[in-house]
């Protein structure tokens, strides 16, 4: 809400994203058609970089056109071009132009550049090319046998929009550069007609862009296998070796490995779940084209799920051997961890033991040294006692002889010694 509301309130605050929610839904319209009528329709793989230079690049080509161009930071456009109208738009990772003729109604799939006045070489290409579609929307009365206009072996057909038109292609690239796609008008609307131009050409475009995954599986499956044979060499090397050094190794191997398969897994992701997202979209499209047989011809949608199953399943197939390998990595490189550690801790243990031994023969040695210690000072002390007696008893002051008094005073000396010593032990031991 917006301003002052009737009853004097104040307007609710919105969320800043809100007004784009709620155009979203509205940023695509389908575009009614009239038959007959030529679509020539173009993708092209951009970046956000790319993007930008694109759609500044449209809007200079409508401005000497004197028509209006694309607003700013728009993703979706459409103008008219004398008898040609021109449909841009911007999607996550590609953008695609879809320029709409005025048909004769005559003989399908002439050259698009003989009748196209504004063609794409007007406009500089915005990123790496992905699909050309050339489609046609005819009265089914104008139309010739369909194997006659498509290549047999390739042909789908279908009877769709509950039967209100015909569509069938063969999904083939022609010299040209364009798949080509016919659909046959039987009893279409406008609006039904340009809805149903608009997902056939989406069911074209998402599927190139869900095959992009395909030569990613193929590129990154040898380099799986590779990991893959490393690791079963690693675990069965694991049982053979004792010893730190040899796990060391092993963990380095291991873990340079799981580094590339990482590394590989987090490039890959993107373009795998990117085609997950489009092949979705395109059984989402195809089930509301609302498909039925026609001619003894594969629908579009059976012609599709027998060729595009199969690469999904290869680029779904990959991603779990990667996701599978990168557990079993965690898994291995584990165990060698728990290995290490453990001979670490043997290690220590074994360093403290011998510490510990250390130590023993440090008391022992320590205690024969205070031994020795105790005597060597009493005897010290015995014999300055002596000289200490000898002056006494020449003074007159000692009444017995030196050498008994000597001799009596050694156990005093021995005792008072040892108790010296022990006491500073113990002193030093409580510090």
């Amino acid at each position: 809400m917006d301003g002052i509301t009737e009853n004097g309130t104040p307007p609710l605050v919105a969320h800043p994203s809100r007004g784009a929610i709620l155009g979203e839904i509205h940023a695509r319209p389908f575009a009614p058609l009239s038959t007959p009528q030529r679509l020539l329709h173009f993708a092209f793989m951009t970046d956000q970089a790319q993007a930008a230079a694109d759609r500044e690049a449209l809007a200079r080509f409508c401005a000497e056109r004197g028509v209006a161009g694309p607003a700013e930071g728009a993703k979706h456009h459409r103008t008219r071009l004398g008898e040609t109208s021109l449909r841009w738009e911007q999607h996550s990772e590609f953008t695609t132009y879809t320029w709409e003729l005025s048909s004769p109604g005559s003989a399908p799939f002439l050259p698009a550049t003989t009748i196209l006045p504004h063609g794409m070489h007007a406009l500089p290409q915005p990123g790496p090319h992905l699909a050309s579609i050339d489609l046609h929307l005819l009265p089914e009365r104008a139309a010739s046998e369909l194997d006659a206009v498509f290549d047999a072996a390739s042909l789908a057909a279908s009877l769709v929009d509950g039967e209100a038109a015909i569509a069938a292609t063969d999904f083939r690239a022609g010299a040209d550069g364009f798949v080509r796609i016919l659909v046959l008008d039987r009893a279409l609307t406008p609006a039904k007609a340009g809805a149903l131009a608009q997902r056939l050409l989406e069911v074209e475009t998402y599927r190139v862009l869900a095959l992009l995954g395909l030569p990613e599986a193929h590129r990154l499956a040898p380099s799986v296998r590779r990991t893959e044979e490393v690791l079963v060499r690693i675990a069965g090397t694991m049982t053979l070796t004792d010893g730190l050094a040899a796990d060391n190794a092993l963990l380095d191997e291991m873990t340079a490995i799981a580094a590339t398969m990482e590394s590989e897994a987090a490039s890959s992701n993107y373009r795998f779940g990117a085609s997950r997202a489009y092949d979705s979209i395109v059984g989402q499209r195809l089930e509301a084209i609302d498909e039925a047989p026609y001619g003894g011809w594969p629908t579009l949608a059976a012609f599709l799920s027998r060729r595009m199953a199969p690469a999904m399943r290869t680029c779904q197939m990959l991603q779990q051997r990667q996701l599978d390998l990168s557990r079993r990595l965690a898994r291995a490189a584990n165990l060698l961890r728990t290995r290490v550690d453990v001979a670490l801790e043997q290690q220590n243990r074994d360093l403290l033991s011998a510490m510990n031994d250390r130590t023993r023969l440090q008391l022992r040695l320590q205690q024969t040294v205070e031994g020795l210690s105790v005597a060597a000072i009493g005897y010290y002390v015995v014999s300055l006692f002596g000289y200490l007696a000898k002056g006494a008893k020449d003074a007159g002051y000692l009444p017995i002889d030196v050498g008994i008094a000597t001799a009596l005073f050694v156990p005093v000396a021995i005792l008072g010694v040892w108790l010296m010593v022990r006491r500073i032990r113990h002193g030093h031991r409580d510090g």
